[in-house]
């Protein structure tokens, strides 16, 4: 009897033992590892549809953030025009206030400078008549302070020096 010519009591007895170990692996670990690798492919294919889902989700938010970020972009641009517009305006606006000030101090400063020529016009002729009246008192030789026709004279020759008329004699 060798090796390859076991006894038979031994042969039955390891194949009985064989079956039972085969009916016990095949009956209680084969389903076992069948719904281990099930559960493992299911959570594979789960989490495979997960990742896909969660792609089409990112995918969505990438767009919509796309969408605000052109939005946003368009409402600067338009602020922009929009406070451009208004700064060229306020520009204008103060342009306009600054001739109008300009033209009113142009017109006040007119009018100062009327008043005082009239104010300085009106001190030379009396100072032209006060020297003239003393002039004359020199020629003559006696103060002329009292004549009373001098005066009108002096009014008569500035009017017609303001009518553009020549001096008489």
């Amino acid at each position: 009897m060798g090796p390859l010519n076991p006894p038979r009591p031994e042969l039955i007895v390891g194949l009985i033992g064989f079956a039972l170990v085969f009916a016990v692996f095949v009956k209680v670990l084969v389903p076992r590892i069948e719904k281990t690798l099930a559960a493992r492919e299911e959570a594979i294919e789960g989490t495979a549809e997960r990742a896909v889902a969660l792609n089409e989700e990112a995918r969505r938010i990438l767009s919509e953030y796309q969408a605000e970020v052109s939005a946003a972009r368009h409402e600067a641009a338009r602020l922009r025009g929009t406070a451009t517009e208004e700064g060229a305006a306020f520009l204008a606006a103060l342009r306009a206030e600054g001739v109008r000030e300009r033209e009113d101090l142009v017109v006040s400063a007119k009018a100062q400078l009327e008043a005082d020529r009239i104010i300085a016009e009106a001190e030379l002729r009396e100072d032209i008549f006060t020297l003239a009246t003393e002039l004359a008192g020199r020629i003559v030789g006696e103060p002329l302070d009292n004549l009373t026709g001098a005066r009108a004279l002096a009014d008569e020759f500035f009017a017609g020096i303001d009518a553009g008329e020549p001096a008489k004699g």
